[in-house]
């Protein structure tokens, strides 16, 4: 974890991998509220939809930093130091070329948008999650969030527009991205995702709490679920502020999960061919994305998923500073998986008609330094030399990054912006995380401009501060 940084411009370095949180959490929420004209508007914008239409989004989590000149935005013509040891490879775009670490996206660029002039402030850990999940522009590493990530947002949001029939949650995380710097905040635990921590690669994979095989133990659990709530009404009337009901409506949803035979079926990755298992790899990272979309065209509507752990190499994530992990070694290490499953992803996007509904977005908090650094390794282990031994890294850098965008109706077979001849600094085009969150929101049709909710102390904060939607992903 990363040590508080004060100069957004100096590089970090941090020690260790990001931890996960558990399978689930539960507590007290709905201290939240929608402003009224936005709340008649996301009514009614959304009533307009059939459920096979509502909008979705897949977010596909890079936590520590992808290396954008190591990957979708290489500088080729710059001096050793900076360029890497990757050569370039042509793509499906004319004119666009990728490093030869992803052959499989090169061949599908026509199928996504890259965004090369992302930018944001804050260099560690920490504030970059939040400020690319929240718009919290505090570049200072806090212990816990201060505000609701987009994600428990537009949960939230969606569930004050009337009772659902899809049994299944409607944000889910496979697993739940940087939860460590993310959270529903003021919205309280009920929006948090319901997160899948196991491996969906290994034959024993399982969710617990979903469709009782037993349908006599799940009548059971209904009556006990009945007089429960029979035994709770004095209490609740009691409940003026009403901050008891997002609980309820939290624990509905559980117990739908347990008594509601086909939520399992979602879950159920051996109804998919052995052919389309293999393409996305039979590993976790391609595993998780086909659940992905498994559960998006199950209805689920907000999902992510973070491509961390073993599969990065010896600190779990892409955090790939010298003393952590040879970088080029690392990326040699994880880019074949990486680039199978999500090529595969954007692929059955397409392939499935799913494009115009659900929108595919991969990134990370950052990028690393184009600069490259040498360091003495600190451990053996996957992508790493002994102690001792000085290896090559990229440090964090959030001046000029890249992500990827697929799908949810936007023009793709694009490069929107740019930056310098070294990867250093945005010249064409800049993004900043509140665009970032705009361009969610937009697809998500929540107007991000007017949508505000009230925080603990009432005050109305707006769901994104001096953001817009970015025109060409739209």
């Amino acid at each position: 974890m990363a040590s508080p940084l004060q100069d957004p411009n100096t590089p970090m370095r941090c020690a260790g991998p990001l931890s996960r949180r558990g399978f689930m959490q539960f507590g007290l929420a709905g201290l939240g509220t929608l402003s009224w004209p936005g709340l008649l508007k996301l009514r009614a914008d959304n009533a307009k939809l059939p459920a096979s239409q509502r909008k979705s989004i897949i977010m596909v989590w890079l936590p520590g930093g992808q290396s954008h000149i190591d990957t979708y935005d290489p500088k080729p013509d710059a001096s050793s130091e900076y360029r890497g040891p990757f050569k370039t490879i042509a793509t499906k775009v004319p004119g666009t070329r990728f490093t030869e670490l992803l052959p499989l996206n090169a061949k599908i660029a026509d199928k996504f948008t890259v965004l090369r002039s992302m930018h944001q402030t804050a260099g560690g850990h920490p504030a970059g999650t939040m400020q690319m999940f929240s718009g919290d522009s505090d570049t200072r590493d806090k212990p816990k969030p201060r505000l609701p990530d987009w994600m428990a947002v537009a949960h939230y949001l969606r569930s004050r527009e009337g009772k659902r029939s899809n049994p299944l949650p409607n944000y889910i995380g496979v697993p739940a991205a940087s939860p460590e710097y993310s959270s529903p905040a003021y919205l309280g635990d009920a929006f948090a995702p319901f997160a899948v921590s196991d491996d969906p690669s290994r034959p024993s994979f399982q969710v617990p709490n979903i469709g009782l095989e037993d349908s006599a133990e799940s009548r059971r659990l209904s009556d006990r679920l009945a007089l429960r709530k029979s035994l709770d009404r004095m209490e609740r009337a009691f409940d003026r502020a009403g901050e008891l009901g997002a609980l309820d409506a939290f624990e509905g949803q559980a117990a739908t999960l347990l008594t509601n035979p086909n939520t399992r079926d979602a879950f159920d990755l051996a109804k998919e061919p052995q052919a389309v298992r293999e393409r996305y790899g039979m590993n976790r990272w391609g595993q998780q994305l086909l659940l992905a979309r498994r559960l998006v065209e199950a209805g689920v509507e907000i999902i992510t998923s973070s491509l961390s752990g073993p599969l990065c190499g010896r600190v779990n994530n892409w955090d790939d500073h010298a003393v952590n992990q040879h970088q080029f070694e690392a990326l040699r290490f994880r880019m074949p998986t990486y680039d199978r499953a999500v090529s595969a992803l954007i692929e059955d996007i397409y392939a499935r008609g799913l494009d115009k509904r659900v929108l595919v977005v991969v990134t990370g908090e950052f990028g690393r330094t184009p600069k490259i650094s040498f360091d003495r390794s600190t451990g053996a282990g996957d992508a790493s030399a002994p102690a001792g031994t000085l290896q090559p890294g990229r440090d964090h850098w959030p001046r000029a990054f890249t992500n990827i965008w697929a799908g949810g109706g936007i023009q793709t077979g694009a490069v929107v912006g740019a930056s310098d001849k070294r990867g250093e600094d945005v010249v064409e085009r800049p993004c900043n995380a509140s665009d970032f969150l705009a361009t969610i929101y937009h697809h998500l049709g929540i107007d991000y401009q007017k949508v505000t909710l009230n925080d603990l102390n009432g005050r109305p904060v707006h769901i994104v501060d001096n953001g817009r939607a970015i025109p060409e992903l739209i």
